[in-house]
């Protein structure tokens, strides 16, 4: 039981990490590509993460490990990162809720599939109505059309539900920040080189929102936060830990009212209700 009241509180912590990341990846983009912001901010966090690696002398995975890294890799590192970015050209951050709303029904499938969970059926009812709640709600405002910046959300949905589930079960064996900071120096051969290749010619014009969304990325989003994610899926689970992720739309728009003084509508409010009360009962039912 206290394993996995730890689990929903790392879960919890890391989804709050994650709240920030698709407006600030959409600051950074105004002014940087979205190759080069893929590329520079999986160098910056690996850079760190080898640095840990090396200062806690944690040893090195193993050959049976490697695919499992790779795949966790091109999910967390490479695929949500740059498919985002490239969809955040094309629609607002807040339209992105749409597809994030999806995330944790998409992770909890990988579960199954790639951990071996096996939920009960009335998890799956309160997993499709809490993504119900946060679709509609983001219906809400309006579902502008761009095909090409859905696709690349929904591919960027798909990728990262198999990175979540794939680093979680790795986890289990080679420790939660361990398994990122691993992810992270394996990709590295290929977005250091991506880093150098698509750089700007100049940085004389980037602006300082940009610099502030590419350290947030790079620093919170790429490392940070997996650090309490990963801890929080294997204590608690993946598929029902996942479920926390119904928070994030409205984290991120909590803090936009927080901070930027922006209302808070009665049907935020709602939506949220309908978020937790759905959350409790896939926590209930997931095993």
């Amino acid at each position: 039981m206290e394993r996995t009241t730890s689990g929903w509180i790392n879960g919890f912590i890391g989804v709050a990490i994650f709240a920030g990341s698709l407006p600030a990846t959409r600051v950074a983009v105004a002014d940087f590509s979205p190759v080069f912001l893929t590329g520079v901010r999986a160098t910056i966090a690996a850079l760190l993460g080898l640095a840990l690696l090396l200062a806690f002398r944690q040893a090195r995975p193993s050959g049976s490990d490697i695919p499992a890294l790779v795949v966790t890799a091109l999910g967390v590192v490479v695929g949500f990162p740059l498919l985002t970015a490239l969809a955040l050209q094309h629609v607002t951050s807040a339209h992105s809720i749409v597809f994030v709303g999806i995330l944790p029904l998409c992770t909890a499938i990988f579960a199954v599939l790639r951990a071996g969970e096996r939920p009960r059926p009335v998890f799956w009812l309160f997993s499709l109505a809490g993504a119900s709640f946060v679709v509609g709600y983001a219906a809400q405002g309006g579902i502008e059309a761009s095909l090409q910046g859905d696709l690349l959300m929904l591919a960027a949905v798909v990728v990262c539900g198999l990175g979540y589930a794939e680093g979680a079960r790795l986890s289990r064996t080679l420790g939660g920040w361990q398994v990122i900071c691993w992810a992270l120096v394996v990709s590295l051969p290929v977005m250091l080189p991506l880093m150098i290749l698509s750089m700007p010619l100049s940085l004389s014009g980037i602006r300082g929102p940009a610099w502030a969304g590419l350290a947030y990325v790079s620093l919170f989003s790429m490392l940070i936060g997996f650090v309490f994610w990963y801890r929080g899926l294997v204590q608690g689970g993946i598929a029902a830990v996942g479920q926390l992720q119904l928070f994030q739309p409205f984290m991120g728009l909590g803090l936009a009212a927080l901070l930027l003084h922006e209302a808070v509508s009665w049907t935020m409010l709602v939506a949220t209700l309908g978020a937790v009360i759905c959350v409790a009962g896939a926590k209930r039912h997931a095993g």
